[in-house]
């Protein structure tokens, strides 16, 4: 059975397609069998794979309004090393459509729970709203790995989120928790990023994981590559981190 986690957080900008299609390449490069499910519209974590998202014929737009199954769309990244369930602008349409529909919240779960057995992970890169497309993202996974940066407006994105996850847990996924917080974008050189950091792992404790991703030009440089940084130079301090980090991952969760 794969482990389901959503890459969420309220709020943009925070790395969390960054920090789904590297988790997703390190995870398999240290031999786990990955899928990454992009349920956001602007498809960049499709594209960040390596996956042409204008090309596709299916995407999870169709998995979801159950016209297909996730082995008839999912295509595997030969650069990247893991399956991918591509996603374009033509999910957005998916949000209006799935509101009168029966089990609305719960149609990527049953899908994933077809394939289930074929990945060690399954990975759910979010869009930044609480969305329909969030809430099965939420439903589906067995917990969420919040990215964030350490500032000050950040806590307060992560405090709306853990309240949206409490919400989830006792009315749709009895699962769900949080697995662990990951600090992304981190310039040590940065007094306050510091602060925010101890503030975090005071409040968090062992939730923030140990494993810190710095702020590192070759890992922004890759989207426009169409690669994750851990393929397109994995010689870079970013890379190296994401590779640690899903070591943490598995030592974690296996």
């Amino acid at each position: 059975m794969a482990k389901i986690f959503c890459i969420a957080n309220q709020k943009g900008g925070v790395g969390k397609t960054t920090t789904t299609v590297n988790l997703a390449a390190g995870l398999s490069q240290i031999g786990q069998r990955v899928l990454m499910v992009d349920l956001d519209p602007q498809g960049n974590a499709t594209m960040g794979s390596g996956v042409d998202k204008r090309k596709l014929e299916m995407t999870v737009y169709d998995v979801l309004l159950e016209v297909a199954s996730i082995v008839d769309v999912r295509v595997h990244s030969e650069k990247c090393g893991y399956d991918v369930l591509g996603a374009n602008r033509e999910l957005s349409g998916a949000e209006i459509e799935l509101v009168p529909l029966e089990r609305r919240e719960k149609r990527l779960k049953q899908a994933l729970a077809k394939v289930d057995k074929e990945y060690d992970f399954i990975l759910i890169d979010c869009p930044p709203s609480l969305s329909m497309l969030t809430l099965n993202g939420l439903c589906a996974a067995h917990g969420v790995i919040v990215p964030m940066q350490c500032e000050y407006f950040a806590l307060e994105g992560v405090t709306d989120l853990v309240n949206t996850i409490k919400q989830v847990h006792a009315n749709l996924n009895k699962d769900l928790q949080i697995i662990g917080l990951l600090r992304v974008m981190f310039d040590p050189r940065i007094t306050l990023q510091q602060q925010v950091s101890e503030q975090l792992k005071g409040h968090f404790g062992d939730k923030v994981f140990n494993t810190v991703i710095p702020r590192n030009v070759r890992l922004a440089e890759a989207p426009s590559y169409g690669l994750p940084g851990v393929i397109f130079d994995p010689n870079s301090k970013g890379a190296q981190a994401f590779v640690a980090f899903a070591q943490e991952m598995v030592g974690r969760i296996l």
